[in-house]
C-alpha cells in the first residue's frame, strides 16, 4: 500500500509540473501575441547595479501592419523605429541605417516575441506566485537553466493585457541582478498619432542578413573548445574594435535568449592579469594567453566567461 502511494505521489507530482510548464508556456506564447497584437504605449527602466536607463515604448497595429517605437530617454539618446518588417536605428554620431527584420534589438531578448519553443532544450518554463506591478495583475513565469553555467530569466506577465510588467536576469541563489521594469503602461483601441505618422517617413534602404554571413573565413582563425550548451554561432568577422582600435576576431553567439560575444586579438602591451567586470547580469572577462588576449563579453556568469575564454585555441 505504501508502495502505491509513492508511485501515485510521484505520478501526481509530475502531472503537476508538465501542465504548470504548459501553462507557462501558453503564458509566454499568449504575451508574445499580445506585443505584436496590441496598442500601447509604456515606459520602462533598465536597472543594472547603481546604474538606471530609462525607455519609451511604443506600439501599434494598423490593418496587420505593425509599428514600433523604442526611445533610450538618457544620454544623446537612441531611437529605434520599426515599420513591418524593417527597423531604423538612430544612434549619436552615426549615421541611420535600416535592417530587414521584424523585431527590434533592445534590452528585452527578442526571442520572447517570437518562438519560445527554440528555448526548450536549455531552459524550464514554470509557473511562480502572482503580484502587482505599476498597480496591474502579474504572473511570474520564470525561465531555469537547466545547467548552471546560464542565469535564469523571469517575467512578470499582465493576466489582463498579457503585456511584459516586468522581467529579471536571476542567478542560482534567486538574487535578482539586472531588472527591467514598466513604470507606466497605457493600452488603447487604436495606434498613437505618432506611430501612424512613421508610415509617411522616408528611411535609408534596408539591408538583410547581418547576422547570417560568416565573412572572409574567419569562422576557422581560432578553435573555441567549450559553450554552454545550447549556444550556436551567428555571426563571425574581423574588424577593429571602438575602444583601442586594434584588429580583433569576433565571434557572436546565442542560444535564443542570450548573446555572448567572444573577442580574440594580438596582445595588448603590459602586464595585465586575467579577470571579470560585472554590471548587473553583464560579463566581462579578458583573458591574457601571453601570445594573444581573449575578451567575452554576455549575460552570463563569470565563471562561464572564464571557461570560455580559456577555451579559446589556435586551430591545429
Amino acid at each position: 500500500m505504501r508502495a502505491l502511494l509513492v508511485v501515485v505521489s510521484v505520478f501526481f507530482s509530475s502531472w503537476l509540473w508538465a501542465n504548470e510548464s504548459v501553462s507557462a508556456k501558453q503564458l509566454l506564447k499568449d504575451m508574445a501575441e499580445a506585443v505584436h497584437q496590441r496598442n500601447f504605449d509604456a515606459s520602462f527602466v533598465v536597472v543594472k547595479g547603481k546604474s538606471m536607463e530609462p525607455y519609451r515604448w511604443l506600439h501599434g497595429n494598423q490593418n496587420g501592419t505593425e509599428f514600433e517605437l523604442l526611445s533610450l530617454l538618457n544620454g544623446a539618446g537612441l531611437e529605434m523605429i520599426r515599420v513591418g518588417d524593417k527597423v531604423t536605428y538612430f544612434e549619436p554620431k552615426s549615421e541611420p541605417y535600416t535592417i530587414q527584420t521584424d523585431s527590434i534589438a533592445g534590452p528585452i531578448p527578442e526571442v520572447l516575441f517570437k518562438n519560445i519553443d527554440s528555448l526548450k532544450e536549455s531552459y524550464d518554463f514554470v509557473l511562480g506566485g502572482k503580484g502587482r506591478i505599476v498597480d496591474r495583475p502579474a504572473q511570474l513565469v520564470r525561465l531555469e537553466a537547466k545547467d548552471d553555467a546560464k542565469y535564469n530569466y523571469w517575467l512578470w506577465i499582465d493576466t489582463e493585457s498579457s503585456l511584459l510588467l516586468k522581467s529579471a536576469y536571476v542567478n542560482q541563489q534567486g538574487e535578482l541582478l539586472e531588472q527591467l521594469q514598466l513604470t507606466h503602461i497605457s493600452v488603447t483601441e487604436a495606434p498613437a498619432e505618432q506611430l501612424l505618422e512613421l508610415s509617411q517617413k522616408q528611411f535609408p534602404e534596408a539591408v538583410s542578413g547581418l547576422l547570417k554571413t560568416l565573412e572572409n573565413g574567419t569562422k576557422n582563425n581560432w578553435q573555441i573548445g567549450w559553450l554552454p550548451q545550447g549556444f550556436e554561432l551567428l555571426k563571425s568577422d574581423r574588424h577593429k574594435l571602438d575602444l583601442n582600435n586594434e584588429l580583433a576576431d569576433y565571434y557572436l553567439f546565442s542560444d535564443g535568449l542570450v548573446d555572448i560575444s567572444v573577442f580574440v586579438q594580438r596582445p595588448l602591451p603590459g602586464q595585465r592579469p586575467s579577470g571579470a567586470l560585472s554590471s548587473g547580469a553583464t560579463t566581462v572577462y579578458v583573458h591574457n594567453t601571453g601570445a594573444f588576449d581573449v575578451s567575452v563579453v554576455g549575460n552570463i556568469p563569470a565563471m562561464t566567461a572564464k571557461a570560455i575564454a580559456e577555451s579559446v585555441k589556435r586551430p591545429l
